[in-house]
């Protein structure tokens, strides 16, 4: 079966508040109550918000990464996205130049300082996935997605999509293992018939399959 990545999929209490949450921050289209998506400069991906299957334990396996152009654009973006309802957070980041805050219902994010990597990502400028081995996850999901490898360094391994527009598919090392379902899953499409792939990665990532 051929897939291919078509966006994220974010467990909510309120899936209708988080979503207008994001369309707001991101600039992006809503579709429906539940949907938000990407303009095709960004990549076209669906952040797809469903109710939640569990309270939210610890900081999320996935989490999102805002580009920005000028330390004013940062600043401008944190100061939008605490007037939406985020709130800064600590995670033991320390002294960082990018900024670390929570959404509405405590998902981390993070306001990245300008970066050459991220200049034609627009908004989004990654997904990120913790990861015991970054090399591997991302050889699985080049297969899974039919993204390149893009950038490969000991602590990150970065995933393009073909058009190279949209936010990168990044593996970051850590030295936690999984524990309890994520929030927040990729979401694939298939695009041919054939048997559906399991519905974990190698680390136990859940992801969702649409088909037909």
């Amino acid at each position: 079966m051929s897939t291919r990545l078509t966006g994220l999929v974010i467990e909510a209490r309120d899936p209708a508040g988080l979503a207008g949450f994001w369309a707001a921050l991101l600039g992006w289209e809503p579709v429906g109550a539940n949907t938000v998506r990407a303009p095709a400069s960004d990549g076209g991906l669906d952040l797809v918000f469903v109710p939640e299957t569990g309270p939210k334990h610890g900081l999320n396996r996935l989490h999102l990464d805002l580009a920005s152009t000028s330390a004013d654009g940062l600043r401008a973006k944190v100061s939008r996205a605490v007037e939406l309802g985020a709130v800064p957070k600590d995670i033991g980041q320390g002294a960082v130049p990018w900024e670390v805050l929570a959404d509405p219902e405590g998902n981390e994010f993070c306001v990245l300082e300008p970066r050459a990597g991220y200049t034609t990502t627009e908004t989004l400028a990654a997904i990120v996935v913790n990861s015991l081995d970054p090399l591997a996850q991302a050889a699985f999901w080049e297969e899974a997605t039919g993204w390149r490898i893009a950038n490969r360094e000991p602590v990150i391994v970065g995933l393009r999509a073909p058009t190279g527009r949209g936010p990168w598919l990044e593996f970051l090392r850590t030295e936690e293992a999984k524990a309890g379902p994520n929030r927040l899953r990729l979401l694939l499409t298939a695009t041919s018939g054939g048997i559906p792939r399991p519905d974990a990665d190698p680390e136990g990532n859940e992801f969702v399959v649409l088909t037909g």
